[in-house]
């Protein structure tokens, strides 16, 4: 699903979420100019093996500007632990050192600002986790993926390295 030029930047994003294994991130506001990969995770799901592949996104691009974000989320009844333990899991089971933000919600009223925009600018909202969304160096959604993409799927992998050439 592509966006026109009328949606509003998501680069203008100010609010910061909690970090689960690091300090504060603010989620857009410092990441203005790099294309952003958002996901909604959890630790007890069927697609859960997928950090693995996000992790090798992260380490194959993030010197070309990609910035994985990753945002738990108990909307599923999926993500049951502390953000201690979900930094934990993910560190120890996957070697996720791309960026975990504390758990939130990313569906309804109850989302997180950040999901709030990315469906405002008219992504389709997470109808389960690992929902994937390529937000490009302009700060606009250019791509949303259901949880069913994994992260190397060649689809994915070229929209990626397309928004990393964008100017």
């Amino acid at each position: 699903m592509s966006f026109g030029i009328h949606s509003r930047p998501l680069v203008q994003q100010t609010e910061t979420f909690s970090s689960s294994n690091r300090s504060e991130h603010p989620t857009c506001h410092t990441r203005s100019g790099k294309v952003l990969l958002v996901v909604n995770t959890a630790s007890h799901c069927g697609f859960t093996g997928q950090y693995k592949g996000l992790e090798a996104l992260h380490a194959r691009f993030k010197d070309q500007g990609l910035v994985v974000l990753g945002f738990p989320s108990n909307d599923f009844n999926q993500e049951k632990g502390s953000n201690k333990d979900i930094a934990e899991f993910c560190e120890s089971t996957f070697g996720v050192k791309f960026p975990m933000f504390a758990a939130s919600s990313v569906t309804g009223e109850k989302a997180n600002p950040l999901f709030r925009q990315l469906i405002a600018q008219g992504a389709t909202a997470p109808k389960w986790n690992f929902y994937k969304y390529l937000v490009g160096r302009d700060g606009r959604v250019v791509e949303s993926y259901s949880s069913m993409t994994s992260p190397d799927s060649r689809s994915l992998v070229a929209a990626i390295e397309k928004q990393l050439k964008a100017p």
